[in-house]
């Protein structure tokens, strides 16, 4: 009786009211999504959002055979966890079903498909946690780094080749990981600059560009005269920098696939097609604006309800609630996603095990960059790339493993107390 209360005592029930708030909205905002007067129930399995109440249902089961395991197997079934994952990613490069251009899914039956890159995510942060909280491993050393980029890089390139870019460029969000645990800020700082200068390639004329990187240059060199040895490094750098500017336009056209660079420069106001390629984009906007102040009412969305907004129910669910529910509602639902970020910062922050933060970080650093990536797309802030929002999104492969990643966290912070080492 009380081991029984000591386990419901240090589950943190805060960030399952969140995650549990989070499953509704999605829910309701699903509903309205996709609403059938057919199928008015929400309930009705026949729809995606009775679908979505099987997937919630199964989560929460997920949830609670993660809250009764033993903390200490979940480090140590790591490796295994990642071995799954990249055998299924694997598998579905061979057998997996191509659905909008991406050979993601494998099918189950029944209507129902599998999504391995979706928990490839939670255990990429399993391994990657092992790994730098293992002894003699530290993220400064050359070896140790190359090793944990291996961990990343691996499902990475899987992805791509189904290809996911959108869930590809999700594993780039774990370099804060490293960056928490050591690594130089430099590394950031140098990834800051190149997607400056990879945007002003792109919107400017290279010989403006280079002109304010002279001046930039010169002053920093004027200011730092005294030091010979950053001197040096600064001229390199900025040799580097020109060559990197020539070098955008070239990339551009050869690495990305026409679609690609069609949303990228819609994004950037480089193009106008809002009946072709920036038609998605458009009418998210115009159902976010519509929605003014406290919303159109639920089931009263006129874009939502003549479905004028394309994967409404899934990558643009937002558009949803800033229709239905307004600017109001919208400021709910970001708060909550705030709230929840902030609480698990926080739970990293008091854990004792160096597992244990390594792992929570993972998990605060994959939910900010779906959270933020998702809704800048919807208002045009970003270009299209496909990524669902957390435990709102219509998806059973995305709500499992996105509830398996934050409930591995929770039940590793529930025995915080009673591990050093992990």
């Amino acid at each position: 009786m009380n081991n029984q209360r000591s386990f419901f005592s240090n589950v943190d029930w805060i960030t399952v009211l969140i995650y549990l708030s989070l499953c509704i909205i999605g829910w309701f905002n699903i509903h309205a999504a996709v609403f059938d007067e057919d199928h008015a129930s929400i309930v009705d399995l026949s729809t995606e959002y009775g679908k979505q109440f099987m997937f919630i249902i199964i989560s929460l089961m997920v949830a609670t055979v993660i809250l009764l395991l033993e903390s200490r197997f979940l480090s140590a079934l790591a490796p295994a966890f990642y071995g799954v994952t990249i055998l299924l990613l694997i598998v579905v490069l061979v057998v997996g079903r191509n659905v909008g251009g991406n050979q993601a899914w494998i099918s189950l039956g029944g209507g129902f498909r599998l999504q391995p890159s979706e928990f490839a995510k939670f255990a990429t942060c399993l391994l990657l946690a092992r790994y730098l909280s293992s002894t003699n491993v530290k993220i400064t050393d050359l070896k140790s780094f190359l090793v944990a980029g291996a961990i990343i890089l691996l499902p990475m390139m899987l992805i791509k080749l189904q290809p996911d870019d959108g869930s590809t460029l999700v594993f780039c969000s774990l370099i804060f990981v490293l960056y928490r645990e050591g690594l130089s800020p430099y590394f950031l700082i140098i990834i800051g600059l190149l997607i400056t200068l990879f945007i002003s390639a792109l919107v400017f004329n290279i010989t403006y560009i280079i002109l304010a990187m002279v001046a930039v240059t010169a002053i920093l060199l004027l200011l730092t005269r005294r030091k010979r040895g950053f001197a040096l490094k600064l001229v390199i750098a900025f040799a580097v920098s020109v060559g990197f500017v020539f070098a955008v336009k070239p990339l551009y056209t050869h690495a990305l696939k026409p679609h690609q660079r069609v949303r990228i420069d819609e994004m950037l106001g480089l193009r106008s097609d809002p009946r072709g390629a920036g038609y998605n984009v458009n009418q998210s906007k115009i159902a976010i604006g519509s929605g003014q102040m406290w919303g159109k009412g639920y089931l009263q969305g006129t874009q939502t309800k003549y479905s004028f907004v394309p994967a409404q129910s899934t990558d643009f669910i937002f558009c949803t609630i800033g229709e239905e529910w307004g600017f109001a509602g919208s400021v709910v639902v970001l708060g909550l996603f705030l709230f929840l970020l902030l609480r698990i910062i926080r739970i990293a922050e008091r854990q004792r095990a160096p597992f244990s933060r390594i792992y929570a970080y993972g998990v605060a650093s994959i939910l900010f960059f779906h959270v933020a990536i998702n809704i800048a797309m919807t208002i045009g802030l970003m270009p299209v790339i496909g990524i669902p929002l957390p435990f709102i999104s219509y998806g059973g492969s995305s709500l499992i493993s996105f509830t398996t990643l934050l409930f591995i966290l929770l039940k590793l912070d529930s025995n915080r107390m009673g591990v050093i080492y992990a």
